[in-house]
């Protein structure tokens, strides 16, 4: 195993981390136990949340965020300092949110349960002071249903922070009042989208809004709302703590995103697993390096840069660079940064038949091109996987790839679903094709060609 593995899910074995460097993981215990919060404080936990309600303005804490050029790491990339921008500036919405979105139902991605499992006071912290940053009174962890053991810890933590007089009222002696609270989700892929979250966390129907308006004029219950990733919210202790300058010196030369990002490996690599490694990274040191290549007996066939909603790339693809320009160059998104291998063992059509039924299935239903373009997509790719298809049905699905694309659905469910389906046509398009019964009249271009 490389000597530069910080982190890991599973057996690999953990070395030291440099809390100069790796802000995120330097706390982790070598027992992968959580860090509970007297061993959290001897780490320097909550300096930055009294650096930050002690010394530092409402207005300063958002502009050092800003500056620090830190994005939303649950996949969209936002700027979180222009988010937090966004909220109302007038004093009489004295009633406003903070929400994490907690809800990691992205397939193949893993990275917000490690930090909440081992490091739930992290969270916290960072939450203690977004929500200060924010003028947040309360905040509520919106957490997938299935995390147990990351509510369990959630828990734990709040009720230490609520009796070292971390969280509650009159927090440090500020005159800060913040409460915060686990709310574990049913189930739904949807809840990802921050307005279903909302929705959901109000009891209704997990479908998107509508926006304008936006979270941050009318969010929870009509209030002036934000929603972060826990990645992110994890990132703003270390930020303030050490400032902007240093927060810039970690991604790796080259790179426009700021800062270490939690990336990963799966697939039949030797060495799957998570590391924090700093944006900029050749996705190739992330293969070989970290996740130590292909196991003995399979060639990487094809991979995805991060989670299931993102495009498949080919081996040639490696010398990307691991941040959102570098993966964007070689047309698809870094999506969560936890890549998938996939072997010249599989077969395209299965696997995206595999991958549609979830997205079809986790559809809210509210919009008609993803309510009825999935199911449609996976009836076909059935039909090739069977080896009944038609010698229409691939133009059929580059079409369904085009009328569900960026913009032309109420949210990016559908886009992110059908964005794997389009690089699988493109690069392993006779594999589809083989899919089609001999008996199959020829094809003729109709209203469902590609535009």
């Amino acid at each position: 195993m490389s000597s530069k593995t910080l982190t890991s899910i599973g057996p690999a074995n953990r070395i030291a981390r440099s809390e100069e460097t790796h802000p995120l993981t330097w706390r982790l215990r070598d027992d992968a136990q959580p860090v509970w919060l007297e061993e959290y404080q001897a780490k320097n936990g909550y300096a930055a949340a009294r650096k930050a309600l002690g010394e530092m303005a409402q207005a300063d804490i958002v502009q050092t965020v800003k500056d620090s050029g830190l994005k939303g790491r649950g996949g969209a990339g936002f700027p979180t300092g222009v988010k937090w921008g966004l909220m109302p500036a007038d004093e009489s919405m004295n009633i406003r949110y903070l929400l994490c979105n907690a809800d990691e139902m992205e397939p193949n991605t893993w990275k917000d349960r490690m930090l909440m499992e081992q490091l739930p006071h992290l969270l916290v912290e960072g939450m203690l002071i977004s929500a200060r940053a924010l003028k947040a009174y309360r905040g509520y962890i919106f957490l997938r249903g299935e995390y147990v053991d990351a509510a369990a810890n959630l828990n734990r933590a709040i009720e230490e922070a609520k009796a070292a007089g971390l969280l509650g009222k009159n927090i440090l002696g500020s005159g800060f009042d913040f409460e915060l609270f686990v709310h574990t989700g049913a189930g739904r892929y949807i809840c990802g989208e921050e307005t279903a979250l909302i929705n959901s966390l109000e009891g209704r129907r997990a479908n998107p809004r509508s926006k304008p308006p936006f979270p941050a004029a009318v969010g929870v219950w009509g209030k002036p709302t934000c929603v972060n990733n826990v990645e992110t919210l994890c990132n703003v202790p270390a930020i303030v703590a050490n400032g902007v300058d240093w927060y810039k010196t970690l991604a790796r030369p080259g790179s426009e995103d700021m800062g270490t990002k939690l990336m990963g490996f799966s697939g039949k690599v030797k060495n799957p697993g998570l590391w924090e490694l700093p944006f900029g990274l050749p996705a190739r040191e992330l293969f070989e390096d970290y996740a130590g290549g292909m196991r003995d007996g399979y060639k990487l066939k094809c991979w995805q840069p991060g989670g299931a909603g993102t495009g498949f790339l080919l081996p040639e693809h490696l010398d990307a660079l691991m941040y959102a320009g570098g993966i964007g160059k070689v047309g698809t998104r870094m999506g969560t940064g936890l890549a998938l291998a996939v072997d010249d063992s599989v077969n395209m059509v299965s696997l995206l038949r595999n991958m549609e039924e979830f997205f079809a299935r986790e559809s809210c239903g509210w919009c008609t091109p993803c309510r009825d373009g999935l199911p449609w997509s996976v009836k076909i790719l059935r039909a090739l996987e069977r080896g009944q298809g038609t010698q229409q049905d691939i133009d059929t699905l580059l079409g369904l790839v085009n009328f569900l694309g960026p913009g032309k659905t109420f949210c990016a469910h559908a886009p992110g679903a059908v964005e794997p389906l389009g690089s699988a046509i493109k690069y392993f398009r006779p594999e589809f094709e083989a899919g089609v019964a001999s008996n199959s009249a020829p094809a003729t271009t109709g209203q469902f060609a590609p535009a």
